[in-house]
């Protein structure tokens, strides 16, 4: 049984849904996966900014786009649409 303050962190994260109107837990469960995964590609953007200042090159990944970024550009990042031998040459390297 989870008890102390894992308990506590728990409680305030349901009350926190509960609050905002999520009361089916499964819904709960999808929005903290989905959480888990923004939190994941934030994390690779930060580590793509910090290798980029290190070794004074540009970005050659970009997770985010930038603001102001136009459509037609979409093509040239990891998102958009794109076809699969685009995305193979540029993402997944």
């Amino acid at each position: 049984m989870i008890t102390g303050e894992l308990k506590n962190k728990i409680d305030r994260i349901w009350d926190t849904f509960w609050s905002g109107g999520i009361a089916n837990p499964l819904e709960v469960i999808e929005q903290i996966t989905y959480l888990l995964f923004l939190r994941r590609l934030d994390d690779l953007q930060t580590l793509e900014e910090n290798k980029s200042v290190r070794l004074k090159r540009p970005m050659e990944r970009h997770i985010f786009l930038k603001a102001g970024t136009r459509k037609a550009d979409l093509t040239k990042t990891c998102a958009g649409p794109i076809s699969r031998t685009l995305l193979r040459q540029r993402c997944l390297q």
